[in-house]
């Protein structure tokens, strides 16, 4: 599958495209949303994982914006809760278009096991 990742967090982002070249998929990183959009229009992936907490477009706007632009994407979104953890983000991620969630720090193959349940559900 061709994954998009979208974080602000260099270090997760090269952590994440390890993982999933390593599973035999192509990740494409970008710490902005605006190009990960655009990537998308170029190119478009089969999956995105997308942080909720990033400075300019946050993940909840970056979900609704690829959510209206391909209904049919599957998406991932991803927090370690933010500096206020009070509510529940990835909750509302859900509400807003995410398919599944993930609770940073997170488990390597618990994401590998999404993606391939996420590939099992589109054949």
């Amino acid at each position: 599958m061709r994954i998009l990742v979208v974080d602000d967090n260099p270090d997760i982002l090269e952590s994440l495209a390890l993982v999933l070249q390593s599973a035999g998929h192509e990740a494409c990183t970008v710490i902005d949303s605006r190009v990960a959009l655009r990537l998308h229009a170029e190119r478009p992936a089969d999956v995105l994982i997308t942080d909720i907490f990033m400075p300019g477009a946050d993940g909840f706007e970056t979900i609704a914006a690829f959510r209206e632009r391909s209904p049919g994407l599957k998406i991932i979104a991803m927090s370690g809760g933010g500096r206020v953890a009070r509510r529940d983000y990835l909750g509302i991620a859900k509400e807003v278009g995410a398919d599944a969630m993930m609770r940073k720090p997170f488990d390597p193959a618990d994401l590998l096991r999404t993606l391939d349940e996420m590939s099992a559900d589109a054949a």
